[in-house]
This record gives structure tokens, C-alpha cells and sequence, in this order.
């Protein structure tokens, strides 16, 4: 494992990343990133822990949005229109990232 220093929100942070995993961590980031600056400079919410719970909430129903979507495509019928319910494997995962992200700023859930 080799570590990536990344920025988010203008905080730093030191990720462990597989080898070979730079790129799809550093796209990850992005993702992140923009959420949480988007949540931010939205006005309405300033503390941290709560603009994070928001964008992994937002980027785990775009990602069961699109499960559902290659879901359906493979099994030759239309998309549902809900997201999963929480407790989704790819929301645990998102949450695990954060979490370890987010470091000694504590747990989100």
C-alpha cells in the first residue's frame, strides 16, 4: 500500500491506496470534493461532519441510481426509480472511506 496526500475541502488528508489504485482514488477525491464544496457553498449547512453525511447520502443514491440502472440494463428491464435502502453495500462502503478519511474529525454514523 503506498499513500496519497489529497485535499478535500481544503483539508488535507493522507489515503492509503492500493498500488496501481492512484488514479481511481484521485477521481474518488474529486468526487468528494465537489459534493462537499457544492453542500458548502450552498449556504445552508457549515459543519463539517454534516456537508460529508450529505455528500456520501447524494453520492450513494447516484451510485444505486446507476446499480440500478446496469441492474435493469442486464436484465433487459427498466430502471426503478428508488434508491436501495440504507443498508445498501455500496453506502457501507462509501461510509467506511469517509470514516477513515475523515480520521481523528471522528465517525460520521
Amino acid at each position: 500500500m503506498k499513500q496519497l496526500e489529497v485535499q478535500i475541502m481544503g483539508q488535507s488528508y493522507l489515503l492509503s491506496c492500493p498500488e496501481g489504485g492512484d488514479s481511481r482514488l484521485l477521481e474518488a477525491v474529486e468526487r468528494v470534493d465537489t459534493a462537499m464544496c457544492k453542500i458548502r457553498d450552498g449556504g445552508k449547512v457549515r459543519a463539517r461532519d454534516r456537508i460529508a453525511v450529505l455528500a456520501a447520502l447524494n453520492l450513494a443514491f447516484d451510485l444505486g441510481d446507476h446499480s440500478a440502472v446496469v441492474s435493469a440494463a442486464q436484465a433487459g428491464a427498466s430502471a426503478p426509480t428508488t434508491a436501495k435502502g440504507h443498508n445498501d453495500p455500496f453506502m457501507d462502503l462509501i461510509l467506511n472511506r469517509l470514516d477513515n478519511a475523515l480520521g481523528d474529525d471522528g465517525q460520521l454514523l
